[in-house]
């Protein structure tokens, strides 16, 4: 697997990013920021950052949405993807669950694990996916 060394956060809530991008820069990431959907998936496309957290909820195109573009985009479609939501109902969970995200955590995130969380989303679906292959 790929070192992950860039992070791109799409958060629409200014609070959120805020706190995820300390979090993850503590730890030693370089982080990437986008405040909707349609401004992070151009940065995926010019970046290409190794991990993507993208919150459900955002204006104009919903996260679930934003994946999908993603995920049908030549360029972005290998970039693991961890969703961040505060609607942690039964309906939304086993969409997240069905959709092509490696995970996904509840907000308020618990800021000692949450970048533990993530980074390990990521190395499963990475393990899962070469395991498939």
């Amino acid at each position: 697997m790929k070192a992950i060394k860039t992070i791109l956060i799409i958060e629409d809530d200014p609070y959120n990013r805020a706190l995820e991008k300390a979090l993850f820069e503590r730890s030693g990431y370089t982080v990437l920021e986008a405040e909707d959907a349609e401004n992070g998936i151009a940065i995926a496309e010019d970046k290409k950052p190794d991990l993507i957290v993208l919150d459900c909820q955002l204006p104009q195109i919903s996260g679930l949405q934003a994946l999908e573009n993603l995920k049908h985009n030549h360029k972005t479609r290998e970039i693991p993807c961890v969703f961040v939501t505060a609607s942690a109902t039964e309906e939304q969970i086993e969409k997240l669950k069905s959709s092509d995200a490696c995970g996904y955590v509840t907000k308020p995130i618990n800021t000692r694990t949450f970048v533990e969380q993530v980074i390990e989303f990521a190395k499963k679906h990475h393990v899962t996916k070469m395991n498939a292959q």
